[in-house]
């Protein structure tokens, strides 16, 4: 069993997405005053406590939908180079219909101050059409009248009471005005779930990110299976970071769908700083990254960007050459249809900021190849999380020093007293060194480049840790514990293993 949906509805800009943001305490979804900022289903899970807080939390999984009748206020429909998003509504309230479909509990939200228009009472008849259509099932609704600010606002949050769904509730996302109130009438109207019915952590999490109009959703919705985000050709249709889950070969995974990344300085509004963020903290959160680049199009700055933001982060990337299928129809400027390797070549010169990330060619309309991208992307993801025995990473280190030892201009020894992995995800290396300024960031990337041929670690970043070894102090002159070999260690608690005695073993 599941856990219990709740689904927040209401025209645009009655404060949904602060509801949300609210119940889960973190910036989940946008929050602006623009209409139509959300567009999307954005879902995460919060827990509800109950009115003694001796009870135990209720879990549940809170549902933001786009608001109904989006673009349609004055100055909202179109965007900045003129296209007209009314053309969205469609999508943004199918959205809203599949969520409904799915919901334990609907919260209508209205505007306590704004009261009620005519968009929220034409909302309700369609609520009630849905409900009438829901089969079986008895889908309670509860009206919240948000941006009740104060008791003086109460009296006009209850005047939503004669859209007849009973009661409203009256709380305020803003200034948490009764927050309390609120989260335990959610708490009543939701049965409790056991902690098995809470879906289990993916095991792998994938952020798919890539410029405007790549094909990133058009992935998202192919592995889901079903139109869990909106496709559309408008430029920037993303905002939020969308999670869906999806099963490939019995393992579950959450795909991360985010905003189509452009140049900071076209960035225009705030919305679209906002949906930048979610698309760099997706990175931050991802086990692999999916660079989708569009085949159609020449690679970009923003693509180049890109590889900056995931190599700084040390993520494992897959980068994914989506619209293949309209791409290997062209013409070489020899009139010679483009081939894999023709595009190949091009991306070695073009994008090189992961030189050793795989690429696939994939068509999300034709659902080419995405197979292919999970498979690699688990590969990656298991790459990124081994351990190699402390003695068989000293002596790889050891190898690569023996084979070429970084250059001094005073004649200085560069010497590695020991090696240990401090992690995984990535797989993260200290060495101490007697100096680390003699391992040059020009010798830095020889040695990664040597370790990715000699350990699992072939097609995944590292990360290195230099660490001076530190002088002895007289107590430990007078205990012993200076000497380099078994049991000893340095000031930071890390054992001194000098690479050249034999006798070390794991």
């Amino acid at each position: 069993m599941p856990l219990p949906r709740i689904v927040i509805v209401g025209r645009p800009n009655v404060g949904k997405s602060s509801l949300l943001n609210m119940l889960a305490r973190e910036r989940v979804s946008i929050v602006d005053p623009t209409p139509g900022v959300t567009r999307d289903r954005v879902a995460t899970v919060v827990s509800l406590e109950g009115p003694l807080k001796t009870e135990e939390p209720r879990l549940a999984e809170v549902i933001d939908t786009g608001g109904y009748g989006v673009y349609t206020a004055e100055g909202g429909r179109f965007n900045e180079i003129g296209e007209d998003l009314s053309r969205l509504s469609g999508a943004v309230e199918e959205q809203i219909g599949f969520a409904v479909k799915e919901a334990d509990l609907i919260l209508f939200v209205v505007d306590a101050q704004a009261g009620l228009t005519s968009l929220d009472e034409t909302f309700a008849a369609v609520l009630r059409e849905k409900l009438a259509h829901a089969g079986d099932r008895d889908i309670p609704i509860l009206v919240i009248a948000n941006k009740t600010d104060g008791e003086g606002w109460e009296p006009h949050a209850y005047e939503a009471a004669a859209m007849g769904f009973g009661t409203p509730l009256p709380v305020s996302a803003k200034n948490k005005y009764r927050r309390r109130a609120f989260i335990e009438a959610l708490f009543e109207r939701t049965p409790a779930a056991r902690n098995a019915d809470r879906e289990a952590d993916p095991a792998m999490k994938l952020a798919i990110v890539g410029k405007r109009n790549a094909g990133k959703s058009s992935i998202v919705n192919a592995l889901a299976g079903h139109n869990r985000v909106i496709v559309s050709e408008i430029a920037g249709t993303t905002r939020d970071a969308v999670d869906v889950r999806f099963e490939i070969d019995g393992r579950i995974c959450m795909a991360i769908d985010t905003a189509g990344v452009r140049k900071r300085k076209s960035i225009p509004d705030r919305i679209e700083w906002y949906a930048r963020d979610r698309a760099m903290r997706s990175i931050e959160r991802c086990d692999v990254a999916l660079l989708v680049i569009d085949a159609t199009e020449p690679v970009s700055q923003v693509d180049k960007q890109l590889t900056q933001e995931i190599h700084e982060r040390f993520k494992p990337c897959v980068i994914v050459v989506n619209k293949w299928d309209l791409a290997r129809n062209r013409k070489t400027k020899h009139g010679q249809p483009v081939t894999p390797d023709d595009y190949l070549d091009y991306l070695s010169k073009e994008l090189t900021g992961l030189p050793r990330s795989p690429i696939i060619f994939t068509s999300a309309v034709e659902n080419e190849g995405l197979l292919d991208v999970i498979k690699v992307a688990f590969e990656l993801h298991d790459q990124a999380q081994t351990r190699l025995p402390t003695g068989e990473l000293n002596r790889t280190f050891k190898d690569i020093l023996e084979d070429r030892g970084p250059s001094s201009k005073l004649g200085r020894v560069a010497k590695i007293y020991y090696a240990t992995q401090v992690a995984v995800g990535p797989p993260t290396f200290v060495l101490v060194v007697n100096n680390p300024d003699h391992f040059t960031d020009q010798y830095q990337r020889y040695i990664l480049n040597r370790v990715a041929e000699r350990t699992p670690f072939e097609e995944v970043p590292v990360r290195l840790i230099f660490r001076q070894r530190q002088r002895a102090t007289l107590q430990e002159l007078k205990s012993g514990a200076h000497r380099a070999g078994k049991g000893a260690v340095d000031n930071e608690g890390l054992p001194e293993i000098d690479l050249d005695d034999e006798s070390f073993e794991d």
